[in-house]
């Protein structure tokens, strides 16, 4: 049960006082039946005898249907009864009870006395059973002598006996009415309204069906438009998106796909339709004409549609909001209770009139003053118009791209190039656009990518494609195998697209620009920059601006990832500010470039800067696509730089967002192994790395912001295998000294050495030390320089050199100045464990406490228990370390719960709230509920006046 705790307390607590009338009203689906299961299962009331009556759906029930049937199952418990002679008025309701029913009693002249008798007799029945609660299912549809017994009992007081009815408030008999307006006499009264979940109930209710809490906000709020957050709604749903596989268990958990439209449940299905059949013909055209226009509509839109004249359509749809399928969406405007209605509705009828409908709707929304291109696409597409159908199609994806919106933009180009027949020319010009939107999308297109890519190789199939066209196009699918992770396959179609390209030296130059770009671990350095060299020829020619800057960011991005000092004077050439959207769109682009590579390089300060300037471009331009990739530079950073709390939560929320890029989702799995290697939490790293691995497997291993070998090389080695932790490393050192980027090997090159002197290969270290010093030379690279630093002293320890320690000390120094304090503090371990087995006992064992001490403060318990243990072998004292769990604040708030209250009081929603600290809404939420629980209350206006009581 979600959502319904205080219910579930009202109705519990009347229950165990005294006798009540307990009125439970909600639409269907709603849950009154499960709060009432629950209710009575509860622990209070385990003693209590239940008669359950379920009033059927009958256009004439049988007088006292729903009791006859609810006491038949108390037919073995009659003959230990002492019953009057009124009993045997029972006998025309239970003729299968003759033997044990009084003989019948003598027949009365009044129907009004025999009624009277009639209910009598059943009071004293279910009296004799000792009934302690009586449930009347569905009241609206119980018939009259049921509600009439149902008075009569609340008027007497009920005795001992509490009485429950469901029902749906919408649909009550005039007879219920009288029971539902009265006070009963010596009887309390429970009055409970069920409203449906709100989003956050909703995302609970998710994650309590599959066990989990990898339920996003975003997932959350889309099924909450669906469904209207009517539970079984939501339930019957999630069912059917299983049984289909759109949501499914990943390496991460369960996850979704992309949808566009949500299947109606057939359930659900069938409740609209029951309750649509016993309405009058004008109500169901109006609701017709509202199902087929889903979104909001005016009187005058709906009579529209619906063929009927404006007054005729007004009392149709003041019946459809009197029956509850309809409200009052805002003002003047009218919508479906919640969209699955709508879709059932639509779904039934006929496929004829239903393309009547839609022409209707569309010719009417055409002649507005700003026509709403994205429904029109859609009306004119159901009305089979290809022309209109693909004016507006073309029209609504512009729109989509602009906002951001790929996804929506890929799968309607798409659907107009595949269902409808174009003349050539039209079909190139949605290929490319098509192309176009594909290569941009930051979201994973999964099986839509797929699908596009087929339909770009039909069109490239037909002989009568012209060869600038058909250069063009194949440029397209190669961009879109690159963005789908086939990188040897896109680089082919890259590099045979080229010489039909001859005319169009924009695509040509981002064409060779992007096979500059390292995307492939199979090409060495010299090629990627062949045609880096290739394209800056093409620049003199490239046109636009916005076309200028984007060849000017991937000129640097492929310089700066090959480890090109050229690459940051190409980078500095790209201007602070500019006129269009779409220009500064690029700058901010250019910013995020810097970023990233300036982590790789080593120079923080500068990633630092270009992910504050590049982030507040993005937040202040509405660039969702490149959200999710400040917020992963922004993690990479604080894992570098040791800021490390926190970290946990906004890694695992870009790790499980829906709407992070693959590569964001990887690197993010990655910061949150190498976090729980680092905290001592060895097993879950371990198994978290190696999913990452097996998903490189698939990806490719040229991307150095993944690597997770190191991390798993050093678990081997942690176990004495460095033969196991050179099959994680040698694959990828061997890769990067083919391609010749030792720029990548900053984080492996330490660890590999280990693995090689482990193995008794010391001339093999001695000369990948000397590989990476060349690779290194002429290039200024802090972040690799420290690591050759690290390098050196790792084979001078190994050789027996007496200036190991030295070395260390001095590779130190360099991770210290990038800075990078948890590889400092392992260097100094290292320094430490030199000049223990040197002549200098006393400051070794100095500098192993204060590593031993950082590392413990830094968090890094893995590595501090590691330096202790070997300091209590040398007799010095340590603490030991906490072993309860991770230390938090106790009942004190912690900063980032005290950030979020203050933003609180200032009356900012979650989401507001989550867009200022750059976090989900599902994390704003979780540290208010923490921060609640911490306070002990249970609103956020009590949070905020415990926590802050000057507000």
């Amino acid at each position: 049960m979600v959502g319904r705790d205080d219910e579930r307390a009202t109705i519990v607590g009347a229950l165990t006082r005294s006798a009540a009338l307990v009125l439970v009203e909600g639409e269907a689906g709603i849950g009154k039946s499960r709060l009432v299961d629950e209710c009575l299962a509860a622990p209070e009331l385990h003693d209590r005898r239940v008669l359950m009556a379920v009033c059927p759906p009958l256009p004439e029930p049988f007088p006292l249907g729903a009791v006859v049937d609810g006491l038949r199952p108390f037919h073995d418990q009659l003959s230990g009864l002492d019953l009057s002679p009124l009993a045997g008025a029972l006998r025309p309701l239970f003729p299968e009870w003759g033997d044990l029913l009084p003989p019948a009693p003598e027949t009365l002249p009044d129907p009004r006395e025999t009624r009277h008798r009639l209910f009598r007799a059943l009071t004293e029945l279910i009296d004799g059973l000792g009934v302690d609660v009586l449930v009347v299912e569905d009241g609206h549809w119980a018939d009259a002598a049921t509600l009439d017994w149902l008075l009569t009992l609340c008027a007497s007081g009920g005795g001992r006996r509490s009485i429950i009815v469901t029902y749906r408030p919408l649909e009550v008999s005039e007879s219920l009415l009288r029971l539902t307006s009265r006070l009963p006499r010596e009887m309390t009264q429970a009055r409970l309204t069920l409203e449906p979940l709100d989003v956050p109930q909703t995302c609970e209710f998710v994650a309590s069906m599959f066990s989990t809490t990898e339920v996003s906000q975003t997932f959350a709020a889309f099924l909450h438009e669906h469904t209207g957050g009517i539970p079984l709604a939501v339930e019957q749903t999630l069912q059917l998106l299983r049984d289909r596989r759109d949501i499914f268990r990943s390496e991460t958990g369960w996850r979704r796909r992309i949808m566009g439209e949500l299947q109606v449940p057939p359930t659900v299905r069938d409740s609209v339709l029951e309750r649509v059949a016993r309405l009058p013909p004008g109500t169901r055209a109006v609701l017709e004409a509202a199902a087929v226009l889903e979104a909001p509509a005016d009187e005058s839109l709906i009579a529209a549609v619906a063929g009927m004249e404006e007054p005729v359509a007004r009392d149709g749809l003041e019946a459809a909001l009197a029956c509850g399928l309809m409200r009052e969406a805002g003002r003047g405007a009218f919508a479906f209770s919640h969209v699955l209605a709508s879709r059932a509705v639509r779904d039934a009828v006929p496929a004829s009139k239903r393309r009547l409908l839609h022409r209707r709707a569309g010719e009417s929304l055409r002649e507005g003053e700003h026509p709403p291109v994205v429904r029109l696409c859609r009306h004119f597409r159901e009305a089979g118009d290809v022309g209109e159908w693909c004016r507006y199609a073309e029209a609504a994806a512009e729109l989509a791209l602009e906002s951001g919106d790929d996804h929506t933009t890929v799968a309607m180009l798409h659907d107009l190039l595949t269902t409808a027949d174009h003349t050539l020319e039209r079909r190139v010009r949605l290929t490319r656009k098509l192309g176009e939107a594909a290569k941009l999308s930051a979201e994973p297109l999964s099986e839509l990518g797929e699908r596009v890519r087929a339909a770009l190789e039909r069109v490239l199939a037909d002989p009568a494609l012209p060869p600038d066209e058909r250069g063009e196009l194949r440029f397209r699918l190669g961009w879109l195998k690159l963005h789908l992770g086939e990188f040897e396959h896109g680089s082919a179609d890259m590099e045979a697209a080229l010489p039909d390209l001859e005319h169009q030296p924009t695509l040509a130059a981002q064409g060779m620009l992007l096979l500059a770009a390292p995307l492939t671990g199979a090409w060495p350095a010299e090629r990627h920059l062949m045609w880096a060299r290739r394209a800056v020829e093409l620049f003199p020619r490239v046109q636009g601006p916005v076309e200028r800057l984007v060849c000017l960011n991937n000129h640097a991005l492929a310089l700066l990832m090959l480890g090109e000092q050229e690459g940051w004077r190409v980078a500095g050439g790209v201007p602070g500010s500019a006129e269009s959207k779409p220009e500064r769109r690029e700058i901010a682009r250019g910013h995020l470039i810097v970023a990233q590579n300036a982590l790789i390089w080593g120079r923080y300060r500068e990633a630092a800067e270009g992910l504050a300037t590049g982030g507040a471009m993005v937040k202040d331009l509405g660039y969702h696509r490149l959200t999710d990739t400040v917020r992963i530079g922004e993690a990479r950073l604080a894992w570098h730089t040791a800021e490390w709390s926190g970290l946990d939560g906004v890694l695992e929320d870009i790790a499980t967002s829906d709407s992070a890029d693959t590569v964001s989702r990887h690197e993010a799995r990655l910061l949150q192994g190498q976090l729980e290697l680092a905290s001592g939490a060895r097993q879950q790293a371990e198994r978290r790395l190696r999913e990452v691995l097996a998903l490189n497997a698939v990806r490719g291993p040229a991307d150095p912001f993944v690597f997770p070998n190191a991390s798993l090389a050093r678990i081997a080695l942690s176990d004495g295998d460095p033969t196991g932790a050179l099959e994680f490393t040698g694959p990828l050192i061997d890769m990067i000294a083919r391609k010749g980027v030792w720029l990548w090997a900053t984080d492996l090159v330490p660890v590999h050495l280990d693995a090689l002197v482990g193995a008794g290969r010391l001339a093999d270290a001695r000369a990948l030390v000397d590989s990476f010093a060349a690779g290194l030379a002429r290039r200024d690279l802090p972040g690799p320089a420290a690591s050759l630093d690290t390098g050196r002293a790792i084979v001078a320890q190994a050789g027996g050199e007496g200036w190991a320690a030295a070395l260390f000390a001095e590779a130190a120094r360099a991770w210290a100045a990038l800075p990078r304090p948890y590889d400092e503090l392992l260097a100094l371990e290292r320094q430490g464990q030199c000049l223990l087995g040197g002549d200098d006992h006393e400051r070794g064992l100095a500098v192993l406490s204060e590593a031993q001490r950082r590392l413990r403060d830094l968090g890094a318990r893995w590595d501090a228990d590691r330096v202790a243990h070997l300091l209590r072998g040398h007799g010095v004292q340590v603490a030991r370390p906490w072993r309860g769990g991770r230390k938090g604040y106790g009942e004190r708030l912690s900063p980032r719960e005290e950030e979020i209250v203050d933003l609180l009081a200032l009356g900012w929603t979650n989401k507001k709230i989550a867009e200022s600290l750059r976090l989900s809404p599902r994390t704003v939420e979780r540290h208010l509920s923490a921060a609640m629980r911490k306070a002990g209350v249970s609103s956020r206006t009590a949070l905020v006046i415990a926590a802050r009581p000057a507000y």
